[in-house]
């Protein structure tokens, strides 16, 4: 069965040449191969991890299938960026949820985690416009970890994409109606 290390890998084809360095690490295996399990040191605050994990379902909502959440990309997110991150990659996320937050409070008088899906929707159209200090470099850097952290998982291999360990023969006939899903492999 494929595991989330050979899943990075293909990420690096999806993003091209703008991704994000500890992600463009990870799939390179240029860092020594880490543990399993919870971050080895905390990245975030109580509030900036509430705020990145509420952030992380508004990239990858549960729709018919799970979301970010519950494919567990909040904990992928820190982990990567503790264990895998230099110090400087982390500041764009970081400064990125400052930001949102301060937005977040003096718009709409609330904790950014607290916020409504659609509050959560304009906070990042504004970061993804550059309309917030560091907005898209945060964006940017943030949605390729939410994407990986979920396609490299077990929810976003086998329930949103169909996973095939051995592909079936090749028919070169196949009709492209009865194609339900993207395959991994």
């Amino acid at each position: 069965m494929i595991d989330r290390r050979n899943a990075l890998a293909g990420m690096a084809a999806m993003f091209g040449t703008a991704l994000f360095a500890p992600i463009a690490r990870a799939a390179a295996g240029q860092v020594v191969p880490i543990s399993d399990g919870a971050a080895s040191v905390a990245v975030f605050t109580t509030e900036q991890r509430a705020l990145m994990t509420a952030l992380s379902e508004r990239v990858m909502p549960t729709t018919d299938t799970p979301g970010a959440i519950a494919a567990e990309v909040p904990q992928f997110i820190e982990k990567l960026l503790a264990d895998w991150a230099l110090p400087e990659d982390r500041v764009p996320i970081v400064a990125g949820l400052d930001s949102i937050e301060a937005r977040c409070r003096a718009d709409y008088k609330v904790a950014g985690a607290k916020a409504s899906a659609a509050q959560h929707d304009a906070l990042l159209t504004l970061a993804m416009n550059d309309q917030l200090p560091g907005g898209k470099a945060f964006f940017e850097r943030f949605r390729q970890l939410v994407v990986t952290g979920y396609f490299t998982s077990e929810i976003g291999i086998m329930q949103e994409r169909e996973y095939l360990p051995v592909p079936g023969s090749y028919d070169g006939a196949f009709p492209y109606a009865n194609v339900n899903k993207v395959y991994s492999a």
